[in-house]
């Protein structure tokens, strides 16, 4: 099974660390270890999330963000569109945005 992180997802992880790292120091550490964990979870439970905007979407357990991922086909590959914390400016209506 392959995942495929996009870069506008990494991109969405680096501001979250940085978020989390501004408001107490080690915080943004724990943001990326839970987040990753997340993710990792998806080698076992893809496909069972709710479908939104066309994407399957992964609430994190931990912190207020969203993985939206699309599965491809049936070699089980697993994409991860975007990662949306409600908190961090400019991610509101990012649903809308049409990721590729």
């Amino acid at each position: 099974m392959r995942l495929k992180i996009l870069p506008s997802a990494l991109d969405d992880l680096r501001r979250g660390w940085s978020f989390y790292e501004q408001q107490q120091e080690g915080l943004g550490d724990y943001f990326q270890d839970s987040l990753f964990s997340d993710i990792d979870s998806l080698l076992l439970y893809a496909g069972v999330h709710q479908n939104v905007f066309g994407y399957h979407r992964l609430l994190s357990k931990r912190f207020p963000y969203a993985v939206y991922y699309t599965m491809d086909g049936e070699d089980l590959a697993r994409r991860l569109a975007w990662i949306t914390g409600s908190h961090l400016p400019g991610v509101r209506g990012r649903e809308s945005s049409g990721v590729n």
